[in-house]
This record gives structure tokens, sequence and C-alpha cells, in this order.
């Protein structure tokens, strides 16, 4: 049997050629998002400037001096590989779920190699009890982020009802065989440690892009599998575009964001 060439499988920057572009775009949307919706930027959780979530909310979500009122909220995590990225390039990522009631704070964290995946997973999870307060959240995230999210899922259910992850990576083992693992230092025993995989099972859905590798589709198939979380594939998509329905709130992505954000805490 041949080997999987895990280094090209995980490259979607390489099987994109078109991603400045979207990332480009990203940005544009989300910096008219941020001028134009009810939001608070830049609430820390910790100490440094990328420990900080930037919180959308429709109408009333901000009681005096900016605190959040009660209602179903959500945690958006990006991607990047663990290494790449910023909240300010995500803010749009709210608006589909805003239109239906539900607020959404959006995430930063530091990155390797400057930290290890062990300290940004340590870190959403600061955000996410920063955030919960007394009532459970709904976690969602893109690549990297649909990693952290299932973690959450997982790990804090006291903060944490349930998660969704768009284009997820919940084994990391195999990211041991690839040249990014020059920054993230993992061996055997920690890729393992910090897989979703082979944590306890948690309310889940798992999504794909149509066009995405047999490697991306792989994993949320596993961890569908294990945890019998739902599996779906969005036709058309690939890696980065599959993320456009959370801007859309007639999107069925958001529509079952929306269900999970009301039903589970």
């Amino acid at each position: 049997m041949a080997s999987i060439d895990f280094e090209a499988e995980f490259n979607a920057r390489a099987a994109v050629p078109e991603h400045p572009q979207i990332f480009a775009r990203w940005r544009s949307d989300a910096a008219r998002y941020r001028a134009t919706a009810p939001c608070r930027l830049g609430v820390a959780y910790g100490d440094g400037p990328r420990q900080a979530v930037d919180v959308f909310g429709p109408a009333g979500t901000f009681a005096r001096a900016g605190t959040l009122r009660e209602g179903p909220l959500a945690l958006f995590i990006h991607g990047g590989w663990w290494r790449a990225m910023e909240r300010e390039s995500f803010s749009h990522m709210a608006r589909g779920l805003n239109a239906h009631g539900v607020a959404v704070a959006v995430a930063g964290y530091d990155l390797c190699p400057q930290v290890t995946i062990g300290a940004i997973v340590d870190q959403m999870r600061a955000a996410a009890g920063m955030l919960a307060k007394g009532r459970r959240i709904v976690a969602f995230g893109h690549s990297a982020g649909g990693h952290l999210a299932a973690v959450l899922a997982s790990t804090v259910p006291e903060a944490v009802a349930a998660g969704y992850a768009i284009s997820g990576v919940f084994d990391l083992e195999p990211l041991i065989h690839t040249s990014m693992n020059a920054d993230f230092g993992l061996d055997a025993a920690t890729a393992r440690a910090l897989s979703p995989l082979h944590m306890p099972p948690a309310p889940f859905d798992s999504v794909v892009g149509g066009l995405e590798s047999n490697a991306f589709k792989a994993q949320s198939r596993a961890l569908s599998r294990r945890w019998g979380a739902a599996y779906g594939e969005a036709a058309g998509a690939n890696h980065f575009t599959v993320l456009d329905a959370l801007a859309d709130p007639d999107s069925t992505m958001v529509a079952r964001l929306r269900d999970m954000c009301v039903r589970y805490p």
C-alpha cells in the first residue's frame, strides 16, 4: 500500500492557488462588519495582545459598561495551523448567527512556534471560561480552530455545551510527518494527548468542503465514527470557501449552529 503524503494532503494553500484573494476578501468583509455591527472589541481573557476576543451581537446584546446580557452565545476559533492568521480577519463570521439573535465571540490566540499547541488549548479554555460565566456556550471553528473547538467540547463541558468544526483536524499524529512539525514540536505522546479522537465524546458536528483532500475528509469521518458526531460535506467548497456559509443567515450551516446554540445550554 502506498504511503500517504501528508505534506501534500494537509497543504490547503497549495491546493487553492487563489487563497491570497480569499484572505483579502475575508479581511475586507471583516473590517466592514466591525464598522457596522454592534460589538465590543478586544475583550481580554489573558495577558498578551492576541489573548482577546471580539464580541458581536444583535441589538441589545450589550448591557451597561459593555457587559453581555443573558442569551445564546457562541465562540468562533480561526484556523491557520495554530501558526497563522488573526481574529480581525474573521469578524464577519458572526454575521449569520447574529441575524438569528445569537452573540458570537471571535477569539484570538498566540501562535506556534512562540507557544505550543498545548498552550493554545489552555488559552482557549480560559476564553471559554471567561465567556461562559454561569451559562454554557457553543464552540465552533475552522481547521485548527475546529480542533480547538473539539477539545473544548470534550474537556470543559461545564463551559462548552457542544461544538462544531469546519474542516477540522482531530488526530494530530499524522502532522508529525510534515514540515509543519518544526513549529509544532509534536512527538507521538504529545500528538495523542492533544488529539480529540482520543478524548471523551461530546455533542459535536463536523463539516468539510467537498473539494478538500482525502486527509481532511478522513479526519472528520474518523471523529464521526469515534464520537457519533454528525458529518457532512459542503458540495463545491474548498478548504477556505467552505467558511462563506457562516456569513449567510440563510445557510444550512448557520441554521444548524443556531439550533445548537438554542438547544444545548
